[in-house]
């Protein structure tokens, strides 16, 4: 191996798969020999982020540097760019890689005519998710167009989101490369359940994550047994108490435990169908977890969830369609060689084409202009 890098990875909040990624490509540039550190938001740092950060820490020896970095713009987004910038020299970087909109602004501002310094941008979502007409969308989509030239590279992690940045933005060339998400080994495997409940949702508590049509498909559902089935919600989020609320009004206090944040895994234990109902994603994770914890995996054809699905994509849902989703649930229910069959080959696929290692020597070999 040549020198090693100086890697500096630039996001907002550390929550969610952009934060996974982060985490898992950091890991792996710290193992191969790089020095990382990582930019977060100031203004979200709480206990719960320190956690996380805590978690991490080991493996990113250039440090953890809390920059306030708002949500939205504001006033703070003037300053932002300075202080990265000087962070850059006094650690002597070589990679700037900033990650989601507001992670990718700052980064490349930072790094604006600083010819030492690559420049990596990884939307995850990010602004792609805002309509053209909103006006945070218009923001968002001419500040993405005007940091294009300023980007070495842009790494979409689905065939989904290259097409849509080239959609909604406008083309990148040779700019733009697909690096998909990836798992690590030791999660390919069975995770046995207690069959506490029929069905889990694990993820944001939030509109866009489906949960409403999930709800409103449950009344319906029925076990093999003839008794009312039961979904274990893991996570929490913007939205929770109107789904709480929703809940009650569909009579089902007695079938749904709101059950909060926790690991992923920690529902799987608890359930063996999984069930997905997007209304927009990117590349989640949560799918390619639970296709590897061998769990029936029931969910939407949005964003890129087709791509790890791969040759069982037939089997996607369309979004908003609470009555589809009801007949599907019941369906795998009942189980059967053919559900059977289909598991094993998605867990195929997603074992074939989803590593970690794979997209950590993929994105490492773009930071070397490999």
């Amino acid at each position: 191996m040549g020198k090693p890098l100086r890697v500096l990875q630039v996001l907002r909040a550390p929550v969610g798969g952009l934060f996974r990624h982060v985490c898992d490509l950091s890991t792996f540039l710290d193992t191969d020999g790089h020095e990382v550190g990582l930019v977060v938001d100031a203004l979200s740092y709480d206990a719960e982020t320190s956690s996380k950060l805590d978690q991490i820490s080991k493996h990113l020896k250039l440090g953890i540097h809390p920059i306030a970095i708002p949500r939205l713009f504001g006033p703070q987004d003037l300053v932002a760019p300075f202080q990265i910038k000087k962070l850059i020299g006094q650690l002597g970087i070589d990679v700037v890689h900033g990650h989601g909109a507001k992670g990718g602004f700052h980064a490349r501002l930072a790094a604006w005519g600083n010819p030492n310094v690559k420049k990596i941008y990884t939307p995850h979502g990010g602004a792609l998710h805002f309509s053209k007409s909103s006006p945070a969308g218009r923001v968002f989509h001419t500040l993405e167009k005007q940091l294009v030239p300023q980007s070495d590279r842009i790494i979409f992690e689905s065939e989904y989101a290259a097409s849509t940045y080239r959609h909604q933005i406008g083309e990148v060339g040779a700019k733009g490369t697909v690096v998909h998400n990836g798992l690590a080994e030791a999660e390919f495997s069975k995770i046995d359940t207690n069959c506490e409940f029929d069905f889990v949702f694990v993820g944001e508590l939030r509109d866009l994550k489906g949960v409403e049509f999930l709800l409103r498909a449950l009344p319906d559902v029925t076990t093999p047994q003839g008794n009312p089935a039961r979904l274990l919600l893991i996570g929490d989020g913007p939205h929770r108490e109107q789904f709480e609320q929703l809940s009650i009004e569909l009579n089902l206090q007695d079938r749904v435990e709101f059950a909060g944040a926790q690991p992923a895994r920690n529902g799987f234990a608890r359930a063996n169908i999984v069930v997905v109902p997007s209304l927009k994603e990117s590349l989640p994770y949560v799918v390619m977890e639970a296709v590897a914890a061998e769990k029936s995996v029931i969910t939407t054809d949005v964003g890129g969830i087709s791509e790890i699905f791969g040759p069982e994509k037939a089997r996607l849902l369309p979004p908003s369609d609470s009555k589809a989703l009801s007949r599907t649930m019941q369906q795998y229910l009942a189980g059967g060689e053919d559900l059977a069959a289909h598991n094993q080959r998605l867990q195929n696929h997603v074992h074939s084409r989803f590593s970690i290692e794979k997209m950590a020597s993929r994105i490492l070999a773009i930071y070397l202009n490999q």
